[in-house]
């Protein structure tokens, strides 16, 4: 039986649906991200979920307990916002200790905990500094632990590495990962990052338009798309029609020739662009459709890629 179960849940503006019969269930331990573009009803779902927004209709439930009309106090859940949302005036140390202190534990028992997570995000050595003089990345860590100290049953994080620059990002994402598992909590992000998704995610809630478009893992979500919303949204896709029907086809999905094989195709090459690891071709073929191919970097010199030279390719998958 699954750990959270949303069921049926709407939610309105006035006359704008903006969540349409949601349903997600999430398993105890699992980390689930709500993916979709902006507008698309993730948000309001997560604030529905902590109890900072009523729902129209629907409801929520954790474990046996049905949490829809409970404050967000009583809902046992730690947020972590993409602003932070540290006190200024407060020490490392005071602001993860901040929610220990209002339930009232014991000095020696906050001491013990904040010490503990301190340790585990690896900012024991700071403890006494004050929020201006920590980097945006370690700020975040600080909002992480003062949410996870209070042992919450579920974590909520709201796009929280979207404010900081890529490379803090890549690795505050393999920290929040790591700290997730190793505590084993169940956890739901906000993002609208397909690549934080695809890294961190056990499970994939697709949404477009106030509606969820597909639920999976990872990979489901990347190689078995339920639609061309979810396809294209996640990564680039072709859409190909192949044996009179459609199919779609990830740019690193060709074989790749540049002399003519039996069953490839003729395409032109448009565009080359560098992506590091990968060339990402544009071509068009016969009919004027244009197709994305990724080729590694270390292929390109054999295959002498040059615009406007012509390219064989093979879709290979079934």
């Amino acid at each position: 039986m699954s750990y959270i179960n949303i069921k049926s849940i709407t939610k309105n503006y006035g006359k704008n649906r903006v969540l349409d019969d949601i349903n997600v269930e999430i398993n105890k331990g699992e980390f689930v991200s709500l993916l979709g573009p902006s507008g698309c009803g993730k948000t309001t779902l997560l604030r529905i979920i902590c109890g900072l927004e009523k729902l129209n209709s629907g409801s929520i439930s954790v474990g046996d307990k049905e949490i829809t009309n409970l404050s967000p106090s009583k809902r046992e859940l730690g947020i972590v916002f993409q602003n932070y949302v540290l006190f200024p005036n407060l020490t490392v140390f005071e602001n993860i200790a901040y929610g220990l202190v209002n339930k009232k534990e014991k000095k020696e028992v906050i001491k013990q905990k904040v010490t503990d997570i301190l340790k585990k995000v690896d900012l024991l050595h700071i403890k006494d500094k004050y929020p201006k003089q920590l980097s945006g990345g370690q700020q975040q860590r600080i909002a992480l632990a003062r949410a996870v100290v209070l042992e919450p049953k579920i974590l909520l994080l709201d796009e929280p590495l979207s404010a900081l620059d890529a490379k803090v990002r890549e690795s505050l994402r393999r920290e929040i990962k790591t700290l997730q598992e190793e505590l084993n909590i169940t956890t739901i992000m906000v993002t609208h990052d397909q690549e934080e998704a695809l890294t961190m995610s056990d499970k994939i809630v697709v949404m477009n338009k106030a509606k969820v478009m597909q639920i999976g893992t990872p990979e489901e979500i990347y190689n078995k798309p339920k639609n061309d919303f979810v396809a294209d949204f996640i990564g680039t896709v072709n859409i190909i029609r192949k044996d009179n029907k459609e199919i779609s086809v990830r740019p690193e999905e060709f074989l790749i020739s540049k002399d003519m094989i039996k069953d490839y195709e003729e395409v032109k090459i448009k565009n080359i662009e560098f992506r590091g690891a990968f060339y990402r071709v544009t071509c068009f073929d016969k009919s004027n459709l244009e197709i994305i191919v990724d080729i590694q970097s270390s292929e390109k010199e054999n295959l002498n890629l040059q615009v406007n030279n012509l390219l064989y390719i093979k879709v290979n998958k079934i």
